[in-house]
């Protein structure tokens, strides 16, 4: 992050790995090929591609088959919520924090949304109470939930929830976006308890614009992208292939380096929480650290609007954000605080900071120091 200032919004896109980088050059000029052709150029993209989907595999702990290239996150999300309920009717259900690719999805097909707790997560009991009172006109076909929540990092209790779905709703399709998981959670415990999982390349070092699906073997979603029948017929369109190389070099890195990240990170983010709450009053820290994943601090602080906080932090080359990245122009009130119970008065003052596997010791002073000062300055 050299030059860059001090970037504390890993959770809205990572610097992509120097591995990652070096594993997709040479399809992007040497090896263009596209690896549905039939001659042997094309041939050679497509055992790069394979051997990709076997890495991927291999670190989600499923079968190759069951491995989907997509655009992203949100093309993952929706293709679970839609392609269930295209296919098999019914009705989807999710909690009220979800992403909104899978909350929006949701809300579109008029599907059930569920309460969550203070930390975030499912209420698993209101979980139950829905799915138990579904009738069979009613059918629920489709529950996802996501395994950590984007904006305050709180970890969903994934072994539970799919109790749960399994017991009352048993023909569903129990969908978990894990996007904000791979850095911090080993996804070979989440991927056997669910029928389809969403993977985002860019949150955890890979490029923006690709993804990873899950679905598993005899899980029948309906294609949202029909044509020439790639992946199965699950995603039709010519594969990314320099994109799909270095997102399973990226994953494989993070994989590898994830004990050692999280340990390293953790210190970190309670450093920069601990040092800010010792200096300011008024601080709230939004989900106890049990909770959540090491990579996200997030903060709520009295008497202060979000968006001047921001402002002053970005002149002080201090980057964070205040929800998720994908709304903008006016600052709505945040769907996950509001869901949580937080009152408009803290949650007017949220602060999202989001560390990563270049976040640095002296990052994490520079930040201390220019939202101490900016706090101060916003409340004088």
């Amino acid at each position: 992050s050299e030059g860059m200032g001090t970037y504390l919004d890993h959770a809205a896109s990572t610097p992509m790995r120097a591995e990652a980088i070096e594993a997709m050059t040479p399809y992007l000029d040497a090896m263009y090929a596209n690896p549905s052709g039939s001659h042997r150029f094309a041939r050679e993209a497509r055992k790069a591609l394979d051997e990709a989907r076997d890495l991927v595999a291999a670190t989600l702990g499923c079968k190759p088959g069951e491995v989907v290239f997509t655009s992203g996150g949100t093309e993952g999300d929706n293709h679970a919520i839609l392609g269930a309920v295209r296919r098999l009717g019914g009705v989807a259900v999710c909690p009220a924090a979800e992403h909104h690719a899978v909350l929006h999805c949701v809300e579109h097909v008029n599907g059930v949304v569920v309460r969550v707790n203070s930390v975030g997560t499912v209420d698993l009991d209101d979980l139950q109470r829905v799915l138990e009172e579904a009738t069979d006109e009613q059918l629920i076909t489709v529950v996802s939930v996501m395994a950590v929540n984007n904006e305050v990092g709180s970890i969903t209790p994934m072994r539970d929830v799919a109790r749960i779905v399994r017991k009352y709703a048993p023909n569903a399709i129990l969908h978990t976006d894990a996007v904000q998981a791979a850095c911090w959670v080993d996804l070979r415990e989440i991927t056997p308890l669910v029928d389809a999982l969403s993977l985002s390349a860019h949150k955890f070092g890979g490029p923006k614009g690709v993804g990873v699906m899950v679905i598993k073997t005899g899980k029948n979603l309906e294609p949202l992208i029909f044509g020439g029948g790639q992946e199965r017929d699950r995603r039709s369109g010519t594969h990314n292939v320099s994109g799909i190389i270095a997102t399973a070099k990226a994953l494989e890195v993070t994989d590898q380096t994830r004990a050692e990240e999280t340990e390293r990170v953790t210190k970190l983010r309670d450093r920069l929480v601990d040092e800010i709450r010792a200096q300011v009053d008024g601080v709230l820290e939004t989900v106890p650290r049990e909770h959540r994943v090491p990579g996200v601090a997030h903060l709520c602080f009295s008497g202060l609007e979000n968006e001047a906080l921001l402002f002053l932090l970005d002149q002080a080359d201090v980057y964070a954000s205040a929800a998720s990245a994908c709304a903008s122009g006016a600052m709505e009130p945040s769907h996950v605080l509001e869901a949580m119970g937080i009152e408009r008065s803290w949650s007017n003052g949220a602060l999202r900071l989001s560390l990563g596997h270049t976040t640095t010791d002296a990052e994490i002073d520079l930040a201390v120091s220019a939202i101490v000062s900016a706090v101060n300055q916003l409340r004088r």
